[in-house]
């Protein structure tokens, strides 16, 4: 086999693609990890992880270098910082083409590209998030006790999650861009209810400001165009979720927002094709739930891998 053929490769570095990279290699699976920025993925923007089992504090930072050690201490073999090109996946061995143009092969393939955030896209958000701008209340919630905050969204989980952060902060304001709330109504009267939260409906935050920590943000009124600066000590924002699967669109089985469609074993429609992490459908998305399904997929394409080896080379696709 060539020196570019492994028995699985590892799309995405994140805590998925790296704690599958971690089980594979670990058992002796010849295994590629290739990820297109950072290893680590969105771990990499947590100032501080204090809910991973186990470890009282880390940053992600830290706790992605860990795992990325501990992978190439197996074995796993890591390139990140590339593009990737052009994924063939229908055929019995799968090929990588990278933009430089390099190729590498495998008999099973992890996809775990991950995700990011929906971002409102506005002036000082950039520059300003991880310093009071927020997008995960149970990473982030208790920076912010006993401090005002923003929660920017109308859905279940902007909701919920401002319920939740009124744990820590002393109060909470949602500012919702219609004059309704497309969360399910218990979630709603629960919110309402709650007299630490208070509502700004018809409106957006339009401009962050802050030099090294947020500061205060304008508040624009939709309909009238009027604008409010509110000194602030945090903003969450929770308009949605975009998994990183554009160039995977027509290639394997997404659901109509883009996540990958997998059974209890990760699985995908396309055999010997696996993914994980933050790119599949779920509810949850949190660095544990991530290590869970790169373990999942680990094991299961191991188990594939192993009955490929007994089948007959005629029944294999080509």
């Amino acid at each position: 086999m060539s020196n570019n053929h492994f028995d699985a490769i590892i799309l995405g570095g994140g805590p998925a693609g790296l704690s599958a990279g971690i089980y594979l290699s670990r058992a002796r699976v010849n295994t590629l990890i290739l990820n297109e920025g950072t290893i680590g993925g969105q771990m990499v923007l947590t100032h501080e992880i204090a809910n991973y089992p186990g470890v009282e504090h880390i940053s992600g930072y830290a706790l992605s270098n860990i795992m990325k050690n501990q992978a190439k201490e197996f074995g796993c073999t890591i390139k990140a910082n590339l593009q990737i090109d052009e994924l063939m996946l229908d055929s019995d061995t799968k090929t990588v083409r990278l933009k430089d143009g390099r190729e590498f092969t495998s008999d099973a393939v992890i996809l775990s590209p991950g995700g990011r955030s929906r971002t409102l896209g506005v002036p000082g958000e950039a520059q300003l998030k991880g310093k009071g701008i927020s997008y995960c209340a149970t990473c982030d919630g208790d920076f912010f006790t006993d401090k005002e905050i923003i929660v920017v969204g109308g859905g279940n989980s902007a909701l919920e999650e401002a319920v939740s952060l009124t744990k820590y902060a002393s109060k909470v304001t949602i500012v919702h861009q219609f004059d309704h709330f497309q969360a399910f109504e218990h979630a709603v009267e629960e919110a309402k209810n709650h007299p630490k939260i208070d509502f700004i409906m018809e409106s957006t935050i339009s401009e962050f400001y802050g030099d090294e920590k947020l500061q205060a943000v304008d508040i624009k009124h939709i309909p009238s165009g009027k604008i409010e600066r509110r000194l602030i000590d945090g903003v969450f924002i929770f308009i949605g979720y975009v998994p990183n699967t554009e160039t995977l669109e027509g290639k394997i089985a997404l659901n109509k927002w883009g996540e990958i469609l997998v059974d209890a074993d990760m699985k995908t429609n396309i055999e010997g094709v696996y993914a994980a992490g933050d790119s599949i459908a779920k509810r949850y998305r949190q660095v544990t739930t991530a290590v869970s399904d790169g373990t999942i997929a680990a094991l299961a394409s191991s188990h594939f891998l192993n009955e490929k080896k007994k089948r007959p080379k005629e029944e294999l696709i080509v």
